[in-house]
């Protein structure tokens, strides 16, 4: 892709590689002189050809040193805007140091209504300012722009809010308002281009207070944020800015870049909320909870020999640290692996944590966070990171705390709930087999009833047969009196009488007995019968 920020041809290329060959008579001012020459003449032949709609014609460039830009009439310039809307392969337009004005731009645009084609525009530093801009509204409505750069304007916050307002349904990704007077980033409409992903705004005299916080919330905040990369070196950004920057890309997941460099009233303050953003170490669960998504935040530019203007200070240390934490970002690429990497970097080795300590003005106090029982676990870990001589100092900081936060309660507790459990479990086993053991016991009851009344019953039944044959006896027995007592004389009737009477009550008495056994004996058929059943169904 052409760049945003110039151009280049074949024939430049060329003639450098001729300058690299030539005399040492040759002089620069005539290098110089050619070289404008060879782009002027392509900038030319590249505007018949956009004119006539050739496929090979794909970019535009020229700057105001061109004879040709410098005179080009009002109608010149409202012909070539009309030339690119009709142009259908042109991609890249770069008209730059001084090839625009507001008035010109005021009749470029006005041929300039619409493009399909063009991807990438480079206006800047051509001293445009808000009419400037106002001019491009009706373009920059209708327009496949992939990218802008208007940077070295004067533009000014009421020229950004135009812009985006005007880009807001434009599918642009690089939008680049460098060195335009900016001083706020407050939105006026709330309108934002939908597919922004590059910001540059450095600079500008951009001071982050409450009022630009909305703003910034937009472009940072909610699920439909789309930015990537935010630049904001060379501002008025203090500490009070910092903070505000820090609270809301804490939820941030889509933001990889931001640049603070050279703002110059960011002091040990808004660098250690910085550091904190990506690596808070106050715990474990605010080091988890840090943000992961940056992959490069940088607010100074560390030397790395320790020479003047820097000495190693403050600020290097915490932009080295910040870079730790960053890269460990970039190399997991996941939220999750990301801060489980930086609790075991950060707080597991010994050195390290006690930099980061100092640098955020905390307390060692990571063993208290740790609950014992995962004590062994973190061992196992520190001692296959880092090492037999981290694990020695892990043991030695944390044995005291180890017996220090041990909760005895907690622990007896905790046996206490796990043998309940099992007593719960052996107590519905012991009533399951009392269920079964009082069934078979109700059976064997059953069966030595049914066995004590069949007994009874035999009995019984041997009793009625005795009963039923000594009746046939007495039966005979009278028979045989009463012929005796036929042949009796007189004398003899008073005895005669008393047998009668004794035999009249024993056939009267012995039916009653017989009928009793009966009965008996049938009420034990049916209770031996109805224990049988019982039985079964117990069975």
């Amino acid at each position: 892709a052409a760049s945003l920020s110039g151009s280049g041809s074949e024939s430049e290329a060329s003639l450098h590689e001729s300058n690299s060959s030539s005399n040492d008579d040759d002089s620069v001012e005539q290098f110089n002189v050619n070289l404008q020459r060879v782009r002027e003449n392509e900038f030319n032949v590249n505007l018949q050809r956009i004119k006539v709609n050739d496929p090979e014609a794909t970019e535009l460039a020229g700057n105001g040193h061109y004879n040709c830009i410098e005179y080009m009439t009002d109608e010149g310039w409202e012909q070539l805007g009309r030339d690119i809307s009709n142009n259908t392969h042109l991609k890249d337009v770069y008209l730059y140091e001084g090839a625009m004005n507001d008035h010109k731009m005021s009749f470029f645009c006005r041929g300039l209504t619409r493009s399909n084609s063009i991807q990438l525009m480079a206006l800047y530093e051509n001293n445009l300012s808000i009419a400037g801009v106002r001019s491009m509204v009706p373009f920059l409505q209708k327009n496949n722009l992939k990218g802008l750069n208007i940077s070295d304007n004067d533009i000014l916050s009421e020229g950004l809010n135009l812009l985006f307002q005007a880009l807001s349904d434009s599918p642009i990704e690089d939008l680049r308002v460098s060195n335009c007077s900016i001083e706020s980033i407050a939105l006026a409409s709330g309108r934002l281009p939908r597919n922004l992903k590059h910001l540059h705004l450095d600079g500008n005299n951009i001071k982050i207070n409450a009022d630009g916080r909305n703003g910034l919330a937009k472009l940072l905040q909610g699920g439909h944020s789309t930015l990537k990369g935010l630049w904001l070196s060379n501002n008025m950004i203090d500490n009070e800015g910092v903070a505000i920057l820090v609270d809301i890309l804490r939820s941030n997941t889509t933001l990889t870049t931001l640049a603070l460099e050279h703002n110059n009233d960011i002091t040990y303050d808004g660098e250690m909320l910085l550091l904190k953003l990506v690596n808070n170490l106050s715990s474990i669960k605010a080091t988890l909870q840090s943000n992961h998504t940056l992959t490069n935040l940088t607010m100074k530019e560390i030397n790395p020999y320790g020479e003047y203007p820097y000495q190693n200070d403050l600020s290097e240390e915490f932009q080295m640290n910040i870079n730790v934490a960053t890269q460990i970002n970039a190399n997991e690429g996941n939220l999750v692996a990301a801060g489980r990497e930086k609790v075991v970097v950060s707080h597991l080795d010994s050195q390290i944590r006690l930099e980061l300590y100092c640098l955020q003005d905390l307390d060692d106090s990571l063993y208290s966070q740790i609950d014992p029982l995962h004590l062994p676990e973190i061992f196992s870990l520190i001692w296959h990171r880092h090492g037999h001589e981290e694990l020695y100092v892990a043991l030695s900081s944390s044995i005291m705390s180890l017996f220090s936060t041990v909760d005895r309660k907690k622990c007896i507790r905790q046996q206490r709930e796990y043998h309940a459990a099992h007593v719960a479990e052996h107590r519905s086993k012991m009533e399951e087999l009392d269920a079964e053991l009082a069934a078979e016991e109700r059976e064997e009851v059953l069966e030595e009833e049914i066995a004590y009344h069949t007994a009874k019953l035999e009995n019984l039944q041997a009793v009625l047969a005795e009963v039923k044959r000594t009746k046939g006896d007495e039966m005979g027995e009278e028979a045989g009196l009463t012929a005796t007592n036929g042949v009796e004389t007189d004398g003899g009737d008073c005895g005669a009488g008393r047998n009668d009477e004794y035999l009249t009550d024993r056939n009267r008495n012995c039916p009653n007995l017989v009928l009793a056994l009966s009965d008996s004996a049938a009420a034990l058929s049916v209770r031996i019968h109805d224990g049988i059943f019982e039985c079964r169904q117990l069975w």
